[in-house]
């Protein structure tokens, strides 16, 4: 095979797209509009490959705990109404989806394409000798402040084969970080992951370079699609053209903006926070991942760094940080965990995370003959990325072409 893909957007999604296609035996231009690769949403995500936490987050009852969210300074929901169509639009469809029927089958549709993924990383790690990136299979304990939580959780569990119920002093049992946190029991999942998404999408970059079947363009922003019917023909990059092949849309929310006609994305930014405290020898951080269910932050260690990453914001296109989210994050994050990390040395993020009203990201053909989408994975789209990849390039494969190889480097 010595055809091209076309690959928009640098992302942890475009980037696991773009590996995915070479091990097809593609030929890959991959075309970002920064001058630096994952510096964007996925620069410092939460860092939790949460493969079997993937339920959306529109649900029954959601629309009204929202309300109460809106209420509190340092609420995880935060919502800015706009003159905006779009917002407009895709809040009314966010409502219709916060239905017990709809979040449950849109919870599997996630689990199936998260666990894929788990096999896939998993595939490019042991094929590929893929490291680097702070992974590690440390588990994931989701804990509860309160007990009615607590209890709700115990009769919800998804999968009681491999979830465990501890109480508050088996949390201390797991892991002694824990001895001095107010919660009240947890349920913990021993095989979930953590890794520095940045720094995956960097090694996966360098493989993708010394393939010698990947092209990479750099600070270059698309314009425009071009389409001649049911074909897209080109890229505008400025005043420079770019002829495709075949073409696949990874450009996170911006990719609504690049729709041809007829071509709707209903993809939303949900801006996210996170801070990345360096972990001294006096410090005591969790070794496993942590989920505060009742103040909907995340703890991760990626080596000598604590990542905390919380807040969903529904305010637009800014991307700007807002101090005072971070530090109602520092503050909740210290009253938690107050040895740790050095919170006050903490590196400051927020990104805007692409997200569908119903969680579920957008991967496939169009009805442009070749065009593909694979798009809108939320927060999810480090947990999402490589099996998004494969799902897409298996849409590619010729019907000749049965699986993939490894690439050795």
């Amino acid at each position: 095979m010595n055809q091209q893909v076309t690959v928009i957007g640098g992302g942890v999604v475009g980037l696991a797209t773009a590996y995915a296609l070479v091990r097809d035996g593609w030929q890959v231009e991959l075309v970002e509009a920064r001058d630096r690769l994952a510096s964007a949403t996925s620069f410092a995500n939460g860092g939790q490959l949460s493969y079997r936490y993937v339920a959306p987050l529109a649900d029954a009852g959601v629309p009204w705990q929202a309300l109460g969210w809106l209420l509190r300074g340092d609420s995880p929901l935060r919502l800015r109404l706009r003159l905006d169509p779009v917002q407009w639009r895709w809040l009314a469809a966010f409502l219709l989806a916060c239905r017990r029927s709809v979040n449950r089958r849109n919870a599997a549709q996630l689990l199936n394409l998260a666990l894929h993924s788990q096999t896939a990383l998993q595939r490019w790690r042991e094929e590929d000798g893929l490291d680097g990136f702070a992974w590690r299979r440390n588990g994931k304990l989701v804990a509860f402040r309160t007990q009615r939580a607590f209890a709700q959780a115990r009769a919800q569990l998804l999968d009681p084969d491999t979830q465990q119920i501890l109480d508050a002093m088996a949390l201390r049992g797991l892991d002694p970080a824990l001895a001095e946190t107010p919660f009240v029991g947890g349920v913990f999942t021993a095989a979930e992951e953590v890794a520095d998404c940045h720094r995956f999408c960097l090694r996966l970059a360098e493989r993708l370079q010394a393939s010698g079947r990947c092209r990479m363009l750099l600070g270059q922003p698309v314009t425009r699609l071009v389409a001649q019917g049911q074909r897209v023909v080109e890229l505008q990059l400025g005043q420079q053209h770019v002829a495709v092949q075949r073409l696949v849309l990874c450009a996170g929310h911006r990719s609504a903006a690049l729709a041809l006609p007829g071509l709707k994305l209903p993809v939303y930014p949900l801006k996210g926070y996170s801070l990345t405290a360096p972990i001294g020898a006096t410090h005591e951080a969790p070794e496993v991942s942590l989920t505060d269910y009742e103040r909907k932050i995340v703890y991760a260690r990626l080596d000598d760094q604590l990542r905390v990453a919380a807040m969903v914001d529904i305010v637009g296109y800014d991307e700007s940080v807002d101090v005072g989210r971070l530090r109602s994050m520092r503050r909740l994050a210290w009253e938690t965990l107050p040895q740790a990390a050095d919170y006050q040395q903490a590196v400051e993020w927020a990104g805007m995370r692409p997200a569908t009203p119903s969680g579920v990201p957008i991967i496939g053909a169009t009805h442009y003959r070749n065009l593909w989408l694979n798009l809108g994975h939320g927060a999810l789209g480090f947990t999402l990325a490589c099996g998004s990849g494969e799902r897409l390039a298996k849409m590619l494969r010729p019907a000749s072409q049965t699986s993939s190889h490894a690439l050795l480097l």
